[in-house]
């Protein structure tokens, strides 16, 4: 009765998706299932999980009606690839969902594709097929992606390794990505690979709902909490601490690591990257500290 008469809205998304997935059966080669940035599945080549990732972008939410539909396309699939490269894998094989209103031109979806497969060509994806279909009259367009990937078994990271006094990490800038950034990020999936064979993440995720959302569940799914420095977040040029927090759509690394490891991975790093700012926010803690207090990102419902 309770659920009949509670709103999504009053529940929010993480609360829905706990309570969608308690009484989900498994199966004996699911090493990981629902609440991390991928499934895991313990199948492939030997020595490898393989990785399981959906994901979409619904017009009108994710992207505007006047959005070019080749960034459209190109910001479905690099979505995914972000959340496949958050595990450390290598993206392999999509399968794409178009629902497209009947009166839209045959060229609108044409560029969506040409964006779609400028994504798959940067990370050698083959997109090997999908489905076509049309919303209700007045409903909006949307893509939908679902995403395999690879992973070695030793490389994998996942959202709930960290421990207290791991130090924090975030990837390149934060703040301001409907400005642009969220048509043409890159998915760090060269970096995150790196990341794991050289400096051994104790947890990982990627940034879309924006640090002020992801870091708590990072943190959460770890059983820590969390102390950042928020003057010494990487904020994007002319954007704010309060945007770099809550903005979302950044499409970086948020990685835990080690403190016995730091020294080296700043080092090497910024040889390996000089192009690419890797900055220390902060540290997981034991659980209950959580400071700043951070609320707010992107919420569904």
């Amino acid at each position: 009765m309770a659920d009949r008469n509670q709103k999504l809205a009053d529940l929010g998304e993480d609360a829905l998706v706990k309570k969608l997935v308690k009484d989900l059966k498994t199966r004996s080669d699911v090493a990981v299932a629902a609440g991390d940035d991928c499934a895991v599945i313990r199948r492939g080549k030997r020595g490898h999980y393989l990785l399981l990732k959906t994901d979409c972008v619904i017009e009108g939410v994710h992207y505007a009606a006047d959005t070019p539909p080749s960034g459209v396309g190109y910001k479905a699939l690099a979505r995914a690839i972000s959340d496949i490269a958050a595990m450390a894998g290598q993206p392999q094989h999509a399968l794409i969902t178009l629902i497209l209103p009947a009166e839209r031109s045959v060229s609108y979806a044409r560029a969506i594709y040409r964006g779609l497969s400028r994504a798959a060509k940067k990370h050698d994806i083959a997109i090997v097929g999908g489905e076509t279909a049309c919303p209700a009259k007045g409903g909006n367009a949307l893509i939908s992606v679902t995403l395999t990937g690879s992973v070695t078994t030793n490389h994998c990271c996942l959202r709930s390794g960290g421990r207290p006094g791991d130090v924090l990490f975030v990837t390149g800038k934060l703040g301001g990505s409907l400005k642009g950034h969220h048509l043409r990020f890159e998915p760090r999936v060269t970096q995150a690979a790196w990341l794991a064979r050289n400096s051994k993440p104790r947890a990982m995720m990627d940034l879309s709902d924006g640090l002020a959302s992801d870091l708590p569940r990072l943190a959460l799914a770890s059983d820590c909490g969390y102390r950042i420095d928020v003057q010494a977040l990487p904020c994007r040029r002319g954007h704010s601490i309060t945007q770099a927090l809550h903005d979302g759509e950044d499409y970086e690394l948020l990685l835990a690591v080690p403190a016995r490891n730091v020294a080296a991975l700043t080092r090497n790093w910024n040889k390996r990257f000089p192009a690419l700012p890797l900055s220390k926010i902060g540290e997981l803690t034991k659980p209950g500290i959580n400071e700043p207090l951070l609320a707010g990102g992107w919420q569904h419902f």
